[in-house]
């Protein structure tokens, strides 16, 4: 029997299976079957959703016989199959259901998942071709793990989170070839997730939202689990999907980085400790891009990214608790302004949307930052701001505060400098932050 390990691109779903049953009188059943999913190296997993007559066979006799067919070679497989139990919990439950959302773009609940049925395979065998042409040659497969090692070093030199996202995608793309990715960080405040990061865009993207649960980087943050598309070419409707990311009902300013035609992505949620910080996400426009090996390497960069990043807000949150940052500001608190130049600022602060010069700049917890500093700036001509003393500031009333205030500052100062308008976010050194404006502020905040 081949080894189903050797079948791992057969069951990706890329080209649907075919099942076959028999009836009580051996009157045979074919049907098409979406994806066989593997589970381990003697099992796998069909979806409950068979048309009545495959259930009824499956029922009487528990025997199924099923081709699965290698969307990268065009090699053909029969799988001799025995039905071993149903689950509708678990991991195997969770990882068919997450499939099954991505294929109904709009999660309207046709093909949610009842259960997902365990087969044991008692075999499994090639189907010759009929006219093999060309031997195809053997596929080499290069080493990842050594690249995940060389990355990971890179990683662990990092002193701060900035330059520890910066590395990581650059790495990503320079030794993996994994050339479009981003890193997104909960927002904490709708529940979704909010672009920091990105490589491989024509636009940053920063501040761009993705709600929980909506396509593959919103599954991943929300059920904590690895998405991945080897083929998005059989799934149009998602690819639009993908494209209005956030959805018609809480639609961003922001749009997220995306490419036209992606046909590989992929999403893996960053934990730390059991608590989730974020989600790393990278597509293609090639087909086969992440394949199982793929996976296994981001997992261990996934991982290593997420512990490094909790690691560092902490660390400098010690830091800043100890009262190791430089606690002078520098003399010249006023800098050089044009004071005929006016920076129009308006606020919201039911959701702390910000507009400058009518323009949209961000909203949230980054929004509500950058009111406060320019408000101080107004009242006193402040514009050195330590970390701690953020932290400290009980006017802020910020949910969750804490926790987010590291990632919070590197998006509000990334959107800024994106933006390139009259107010900039610059970092004076470790723990302090400084205000530069080309003009001076008008702040009108609007109660809706």
């Amino acid at each position: 029997m081949i080894p189903l390990e050797r079948l791992r691109d057969s069951l990706e779903g890329v080209i649907p299976s075919i099942i076959a049953t028999t009836d009580a009188d051996g009157m045979p059943n074919i049907s098409y079957l979406s994806h066989v999913h593997y589970v381990d190296e003697t099992h796998v997993a069909l979806s409950n959703q068979f048309f009545s007559k495959t259930a009824a066979n499956v029922a009487r006799n528990g025997l199924a016989t099923v081709m699965v067919v290698d969307g990268y070679s065009g090699q053909q497989h029969v799988l001799d199959l025995v039905f071993d139990r149903s689950e509708t919990e678990g991991e195997t439950f969770e990882r068919v259901a997450i499939h099954l959302a991505i294929l109904e773009s709009r999660m309207s609940g046709i093909m949610k998942l009842r259960a997902v049925d365990i087969y044991r395979v008692e075999d499994c065998r090639a189907v010759p071709a009929a006219h093999p042409l060309v031997e195809p040659a053997p596929l080499v497969l290069p080493d990842l793990m050594s690249k995940v090692a060389r990355l990971t070093a890179r990683m662990s030199d990092c002193g701060d989170p900035e330059t520890l996202l910066d590395a990581t995608l650059e790495g990503m793309g320079e030794l993996f070839g994994y050339r479009h990715s981003m890193v997104l960080v909960p927002d904490g405040e709708r529940g979704g997730l909010t672009t920091i990061a990105s490589r491989g865009y024509d636009q940053f993207g920063f501040g761009a939202e993705v709600p929980a649960g909506r396509g593959v980087i919103g599954l991943a943050a929300e059920r904590r689990r690895n998405v991945r598309i080897t083929d998005l070419s059989r799934g149009q409707r998602y690819i639009q999907a993908v494209r209005a990311m956030a959805g018609v009902e809480d639609a961003t300013p922001i749009p997220l980085p995306a490419l036209d035609k992606p046909l590989s992505q992929i999403a893996l949620p960053l934990v730390a400790r059991g608590r989730p910080v974020g989600v790393l996400f990278s597509e293609s426009t090639e087909r086969f891009t992440f394949r199982h090996r793929d996976e296994e390497a981001l997992i261990v960069i996934a991982a290593h990214l997420a512990t490094a990043l909790s690691f560092l807000s902490e660390e400098r949150e010690r830091a800043e608790t100890n009262g190791r940052e430089r606690a002078e500001a520098p003399a010249d608190q006023a800098g050089s302004m044009q004071a005929d130049r006016r920076i129009a600022v308006r606020f919201y602060p039911r959701d702390g949307s910000l507009f400058v010069d009518e323009d949209y700049l961000i909203r949230g917890v980054p929004g509500r930052l950058l009111l406060h500093f320019l408000e101080d700036y107004m009242r006193t001509g402040k514009r050195d701001f330590l970390n701690r003393e953020i932290r400290r500031d009980r006017r802020l009333q910020l949910p969750d505060f804490k926790d987010n205030l590291e990632t919070r500052l590197i998006l509000l100062r990334r959107r800024l400098d994106e933006k390139a308008g009259p107010i900039m976010l610059e970092r004076a050194d470790r723990g302090r932050l400084r205000l530069t404006l080309a003009g001076r502020p008008e702040i009108e905040v609007v109660e809706e």
